[in-house]
């Protein structure tokens, strides 16, 4: 299509800034000139997809060598897709305009369960066959995807090529180099497939067949002949020598988190049950401050953000939090950066710290004690308590604070409605803590915002067993939480119970899920973590359809020795290990976290990280 023509177009829509691409610092090459071309699709909006790390690192990666061309895809939002159909304009990627059919990979990131929807969307646009079993030749791209949900990648089983498990930097371009060497060997689509299953990490689940019970559990998982029966992730083992990108694209229009990031770990050391996180990247390895410092730097001084994101799952867990700290300070206060601390644990959150973090700009504190008793919070190994709650927001408010939010789960094992008064109570305390500490900012209301998501089980967590909390429950759980809150210094968000049922069946779902994700597609659903997009009836509608009960995935407990859909997969977290802490978890029985103690999940395998660290 014409400049002009597109030009008109855009301006029909809410904001054209998110299809033009020619950002800063983004990256345009002599098509050419390369030998691969990789559409990285980020199956939400531009504003959320543009704050995601992981598309970042890639994105920087891929592009540093000269025969790739990595470009950026976004779903288009619901008013430029109808233009797009109603023009015949085929999804493209924003660095060539170009329509990403004629790429040589489509590569999705899996971050949350409810955009399976618009990865189809995306396809259809493209004008890509959906199923791999229609997409036999070199004649349509090679679909692959990675991220957190491929750790359960069953339910988009039938529309993806290969998974990537783990993390992405080495493995992607091993495929890549492997893509290649095949079709320049004169290879077919279906030898370079093969030849990739071998590769650690890689997992294409055509080659897998999955045969069922009577009661529709899992029979068995069979590998085809040559197939690995067990398919490892991949991880990187030393984090201060791993390509990071010293520039970001700078958007051109507001996105989520709009500032520089910087990672300074990967894993974690908690153990806490819920965390799905928590366990998939196993083990923590650390980067050293000195390049951490390094790298910010270059990331602030590129791309002229005023802020910059200390990254990782516990950031407070950090052994070098001071000394980095320290060097970012030499220069961010003269550069009047301001450093942001998100993922704080409430048990070692010093007040040192807080000073520095407020040197330059006071930001928002946010807690998660998850759980409003400690009885729960010792079943979901959260390992803190109310003294160190109330301590931390008393410190917070001495050093002039006077919001807090605090994160909370609804719908956890073995809840009760005690726990959900205690969420309530703990809230007030904060509060009373705030009006009797004679150090607080005087002349200012206090606000305490307390959020409720229902909790999901996930794969490779201990509660991978756990019935999820019934669809009825959720709504009158909701508001027994409300009724218990009696002030209004205290507000409450909760998510819709529609969206968490959900959620909770495509994370722990099988392949036969492909079927429903394509029928309630077919019907128009898309953007379903929107709740001006989501329509739970087009879903209900799709399951009877398909002959399939949703409550059979979310509120069903598995057995112990029942073989989930990812038991073929792994993630270095030993199934006897999850077993050992669920039934720790329904003795309200904590275990120490992994600097205080190895509990032998089975992370050891990779050789690398804090298991090994003391040795």
């Amino acid at each position: 299509m014409e400049n002009k023509k597109f030009e008109e177009l855009l301006l029909s829509v809410q904001k054209p800034g998110r299809y033009t691409g020619g950002e800063l610092n983004s990256v345009v090459k002599d098509k050419e000139k390369v030998d691969v071309r990789f559409a990285f699709c980020f199956p939400d909006t531009y504003e959320i997809g543009m704050s995601h790390l992981g598309m970042k690192i890639l994105y920087s990666l891929f592009n540093q060598r000269e025969d790739i061309w990595c470009e950026r895809v976004f779903a288009p939002w619901i008013d430029f897709e109808e233009v797009m159909r109603k023009n015949n304009i085929p999804l493209f990627a924003l660095e060539s305009q170009d329509s990403i059919k004629t790429f040589d990979f489509i590569g999705f990131t899996l971050q949350y369960e409810l955009s399976y929807t618009n990865i189809l969307n995306m396809l259809d646009l493209a004008g890509v066959p959906l199923r791999t079993g229609d997409r036999p030749d070199w004649t349509t791209p090679v679909v692959v995807a990675g991220g957190p949900c491929a750790c359960n990648p069953e339910p988009l089983a039938d529309f993806i090529d290969i998974f990537f498990l783990g993390e992405g930097e080495e493995v992607d371009l091993e495929v890549i180099d492997l893509y290649k060497e095949v079709k320049a060997n004169g290879g077919t689509k279906s030898e370079f497939l093969f030849k990739a299953s071998q590769i650690e990490g890689v997992y294409v689940p055509s080659l897998y067949n999955v045969n069922y019970n009577d009661d529709g559990t899992i029979k068995n998982i069979l590998a085809n002949k040559g197939v690995p029966t067990k398919v490892k992730k991949r991880i990187i083992k030393d984090l201060s020598s791993v390509y990071y990108p010293d520039k970001f694209i700078v958007p051109f229009i507001d996105i989520v988190h709009d500032r520089a990031v910087e990672e300074i770990f990967r894993g974690c050391i908690r153990g806490c049950r819920f965390c799905q996180a928590g366990y998939i990247y196993r083990p923590v390895r650390e980067k050293s401050a000195e390049v951490a410092d390094r790298q910010a730097r270059a990331l602030c001084e590129s791309s002229g953000y005023d802020e910059v994101s200390l990254c990782s799952l516990s950031t407070s867990d950090y052994t070098e939090i001071k000394d980095l700290l320290n060097k970012m300070l030499s220069w961010s206060e003269d550069s009047k950066v301001s450093i942001a601390l998100p993922s704080l644990r409430i048990d070692n959150f010093p007040k040192d710290l807080l000073d520095k973090v407020q040197s330059v700009r006071k930001s928002s504190l946010t807690f998660a004690p998850e759980a409003g008793t400690q009885r729960l919070r010792d079943v979901i190994n959260k390992n803190i308590t109310e003294d160190e709650v109330i301590s931390t927001c008393r410190m917070a408010f001495e050093s002039g604070y006077n919001a807090v939010k605090l994160y909370f789960m609804l719908g956890l094992p073995t809840e009760t409605n005690e726990d959900l008064e205690g969420i309530a109570e703990l809230a007030q305390k904060v509060v009373d803590e705030y009006y009797s500490n004679p150090l607080r900012k005087k002349g200012k209301p206090v606000s305490v915002s307390v959020s409720a998501s229902t909790f999901v089980p996930k794969p490779f967590t201990p509660f991978q067993f756990e019935p999820q909390v019934s669809f009825d429950e959720i709504p009158s759980k909701q508001q027994h939480l409300l009724e218990s809150i009696k002030s209004k210094k205290i507000s409450v968000s909760y998510h819709l119970s529609y969206t968490s049922l959900l959620e909770g069946v495509f994370a722990r779902g099988d392949r036969r899920l492909c079927d429903v994700l394509l029928k309630v597609f077919k019907s128009g659903q898309r953007f379903d973590s929107w709740d001006e997009c989501f329509d739970f009836k087009k879903w209900e509608n799709a399951f009877s359809e398909c002959g399939l009960d949703p409550t059979f995935y979310a509120s069903r407990r598995r057995e112990y020795d029942e073989i989930l859909p990812w038991d073929h997969l792994d993630y270095g977290v030993s199934k006897d290990f999850l077993i050992k802490e669920n039934k720790l978890a329904h003795s309200a029985v904590t275990t120490e976290n992994c600097r205080q103690k190895c509990a032998g999940c089975g992370a050891t395998c990779f050789g690398e990280g804090v298991c090994y660290e003391k040795r």
